[in-house]
C-alpha cells in the first residue's frame, strides 16, 4: 500500500484563484509550502495551516513552469522544455536567475523532485522522446547533477508503459484508468505530470494525471499502483512530502485544491 488512505483526505484547501493552474509544489517546513502555477512567473509561499498565501517572488516574465523544488536557500523550476531556472537566495531583493538547458530529447517535462542523498534533480518526461517511434512506450527520468549543473548524459530511471500495463493486470487487477470512465488496465498511458521522493521510505511517488493513477516505484521497480478518485482528484498535478511522511498533492483546475494526506505508519 502507499501508507495513505487516498479515498479521504486529512485537509482539503480551496486555493485562492491566481493558483487555479497551480502545477508545482515543494515543502519549505511543516507548515509552509513553495507552489507555482505554469503561467506566470511568480512564486507563492502558502501557509497550509492559515490556508493563504503569505508572500510572492516574481522571478522571470510568464511562461509554461511545470515544478519547482528547493534545495536549501536556492530555488530550482522546471519549465515544460526542459530548461532549468536556478535562483540562489529567492528572497532576497535582487535575486539573480540562471538558465540551465538541459538538453532533455523531449517537449514536455512536468516532473522534478530533489535527490537529497545524490545532491541532485530528477526529472520526468511527461511525453515519448522526439521523433523516435521505436521508444513510444518509453518513459524516462533524467539527473541533472547539482555539484557540475549538467545532465546525465543516460536517463537514471527508465519505464516501459508495456511491462506497466502487465502490473497492472497481474497485481492490480482493480485498477482503472480514465478520468471520467471505467477502463481496462491497458488503457494506461502513464504521462508523469509529478514526481516526488517520498522522505521515510526514500519510495519515488510518480502522478499520472491523465490516468488518475498513482504510482510507487522502489529503487526503479514498480510496486504499487492507486487509482485516484476523479471526484477528489479533479486533475492532480503536484506531489510534495512534509517531513514526517504527511502527503500534499494538488489539483489544477476552476476550483484548484490542495490535499493533505497524513502518513499512516
Amino acid at each position: 500500500m502507499t501508507g495513505y488512505n487516498l479515498k479521504q483526505p486529512d485537509k482539503t484547501m480551496v486555493l485562492p484563484e491566481i493558483l487555479r493552474e497551480i502545477s508545482g509544489l515543494t515543502d519549505i517546513d511543516n507548515s509552509t509550502i513553495a507552489c507555482i502555477q505554469d503561467e506566470k512567473g511568480i512564486i507563492f509561499i502558502y501557509d497550509i495551516i492559515s490556508n493563504k498565501i503569505n508572500k510572492e517572488y516574481n522571478f522571470y516574465t510568464d511562461g509554461d513552469y511545470e515544478e519547482i523544488s528547493l534545495v536549501d536557500h536556492t530555488a530550482y523550476i522546471l519549465r515544460s522544455d526542459g530548461v532549468i531556472l536556478e535562483i540562489p537566495n529567492y528572497t532576497v531583493k535582487d535575486f539573480k536567475v540562471k538558465n540551465y538547458p538541459t538538453g532533455i530529447p523531449a517537449n514536455n517535462n512536468e516532473g522534478l523532485c530533489y535527490d537529497e542523498a545524490k545532491h541532485r534533480l530528477l526529472v520526468s518526461s511527461k511525453t515519448k522522446i522526439r521523433k523516435d517511434h521505436e521508444l513510444k512506450d518509453m518513459r524516462f527520468i533524467y539527473a541533472f547533477d547539482l555539484k557540475t549543473k549538467t545532465l546525465a548524459s543516460e536517463p537514471v530511471y527508465s519505464f516501459d508503459v508495456q511491462a506497466i500495463k502487465k502490473f497492472a493486470n497481474d497485481k492490480d487487477g482493480n485498477v482503472h484508468a480514465g478520468s471520467k470512465k471505467k477502463g481496462e488496465a491497458g488503457d494506461i498511458k502513464f504521462l508523469p505530470s509529478a514526481i516526488a521522493l517520498h522522505p521515510i521510505t526514500k519510495d519515488l511517488y510518480l502522478i499520472s494525471a491523465v490516468d488518475h493513477l498513482l504510482f510507487v516505484f522502489e529503487d526503479g521497480s514498480l510496486k504499487h499502483i492507486e487509482k485516484l478518485d476523479h471526484k477528489i482528484f479533479n486533475q492532480p498535478e503536484g506531489i510534495t512530502f512534509l517531513k514526517n511522511g504527511d502527503m500534499l498533492i494538488s489539483n489544477e483546475g476552476q476550483t484548484a485544491t490542495l490535499l493533505r494526506f497524513n502518513y499512516l505508519k
